[in-house]
């Protein structure tokens, strides 16, 4: 039997060893799970879902210590950042049992009509059926919530292939969801290589699919879709930031910093582009310096260890010849630079490199931010909106109008106002556009998605 060997992403130790599961395991899957949701006898009533769900956040609050370690050690977020992340996906199963209570549809407005007297209707909602979701490894524990739970909370059988850098810590969700009583084949993990996961990307049985993860596989995966089926994409992004002359310098040097460098910028909205008016460019690249140089990077076991490993040591080559080309064409390296091991790249800031080279063109996904100078706004923002990739931004500024404008103006789901441009809760509408992706993503807006409306109409002359 053929398996997947999981390492760790900063000793490169071995951790496990997981079976991948062959392609006619999952068409079993698939049928299972198809033959589920179209036996309505079988469908588990909202009670029964509440009382489930309810026992999953309980088991995950007991369990919370062996997730977090796991997570951390397979994935390579920093302890701190993943007991952050631990709290995120309780408070999400929570977050869709609250919904549950007011899921439902409405009532249809007749009788204005002639043809629509004597006539009630509403919708209910239902299950949409088969749910495939596709995972990434950057958050291994929310992620993973955020594509069953919503799924389980409906009544949708879901099938959930997790990231192959981050299977373990799906494998130990699963397991807690079978524990807190959720029937057999109403969550499935299957680890598998790409040609078998394309199966349950193409089957007919599917009914939605749910997709985190590059745009090149994401688009690629969608056109394979059968006809029919609904999807959900969640890319990547190249966060933009316009700071104005009159930004608090002081309050925003945290979150800039932290949004850059958290999980050593690995993240689909990590801020990366970051337009700084020339009057404070100095003022603000001396006080970031300072506050990155304090940065602790390291073993993501350490509590005290503030950035971690990339995933792949392929990712900290490709960070290091970015970072090369952008300072061969010019671009002023005020700290970091430098690779520190086979799996760790040093936290890094960039002062206007050119925008023609990958820095600036191009998703960093690693500890990567870039300042450029500028001296009109509307400038600013039409680089800011250049690339492809819409997903997050903010603004710093005191000045209201300034604020309204930008917000007006950048192209993008989601535009923070003096806050870095990861911020997110699991209950705000949070996805990508153009080739950032396609549909909003958080816990109820994937309950609305993962389930679809029914009407009915009544006639009686009584009404």
């Amino acid at each position: 039997m053929n398996s997947l060997k999981v390492y760790a992403p900063y000793d490169l130790s071995l951790i496990d060893e997981v079976p991948l599961k062959t392609a006619d395991e999952m068409n079993a899957a698939i049928e299972k799970a198809y033959s589920l949701f179209e036996d309505r006898s079988k469908w588990l009533p909202k009670y029964k879902r509440v009382e489930i769900l309810e026992k999953i956040a309980q088991l995950m609050e007991k369990h919370s210590e062996e997730i977090i370690n796991t997570s951390a050690r397979e994935g390579g977020k920093p302890y701190m950042d993943t007991k952050v992340e631990m709290a995120r996906a309780i408070n999400g199963v929570k977050l869709a049992i609250e919904h549950i209570g007011h899921f439902g549809g409405e009532e249809i407005p007749m009788g204005h009509t002639a043809s629509s007297v004597n006539r009630l209707a509403f919708t209910m909602k239902e299950p949409i059926g088969v749910v495939a979701s596709v995972s990434a490894f950057n958050h291994p524990i929310n992620l993973i919530i955020h594509q069953t739970i919503p799924a389980i909370a409906v009544g949708s059988p879901v099938i959930i292939k997790p990231a192959p850098t981050t299977p373990l810590t799906c494998l130990l969700l699963n397991k807690i969801y079978d524990q807190a009583g959720l029937p057999e084949g109403w969550c499935t993990t299957m680890v598998c290589d790409n040609d078998v996961a394309e199966l349950l990307v193409t089957s007919p049985k599917v009914n939605f699919f749910s997709f985190i993860g590059s745009a090149k596989v994401g688009w690629y995966l969608r056109s394979k879709l059968a006809p029919g089926t609904r999807c959900a994409l969640e890319h990547g992004g190249a966060a933009p930031v316009i700071v104005e002359p009159d930004a608090d310098i002081d309050g925003m040097i945290a979150p800039l910093v932290k949004g850059g460098y958290y999980h050593a910028g690995q993240v689909c909205v990590s801020v990366q582009r970051v337009y700084v008016h020339e009057s404070i460019l100095e003022e603000v690249k001396t006080k970031m310096v300072a506050s990155i140089k304090q940065i602790v990077t390291g073993d993501p076991l350490n509590q005290k260890t503030e950035a971690g490993p990339l995933i792949l040591p392929k990712e900290v080559d490709r960070v290091e010849q970015w970072v090369k080309e952008a300072k061969d064409s010019g671009g002023e390296i005020a700290c970091g630079g430098n690779r520190i091991s086979e799996t760790c790249f040093e936290p890094t800031l960039i002062i206007n490199p050119p925008e023609n080279v990958s820095v600036s063109t191009m998703e960093i996904f690693g500890p990567v931010v870039c300042l450029y100078s500028y001296n009109d706004r509307k400038d600013a923002i039409r680089k800011a909106n250049s690339l492809d990739y819409h997903f997050q931004a903010s603004v710093f500024t005191k000045n209201i109008d300034a604020a309204l404008s930008a917000v007006k103006e950048l192209n993008a789901t989601a535009v923070m106002v003096n806050d870095h441009t990861a911020f997110r809760v699991d209950w705000m509408p949070f996805g990508g556009r153009d080739s950032s992706g396609l549909g909003i993503g958080s816990i109820p807006h994937s309950m609305h998605d993962m389930s679809r409306e029914k009407m009915m109409v009544i006639k009686s002359s009584v009404i």
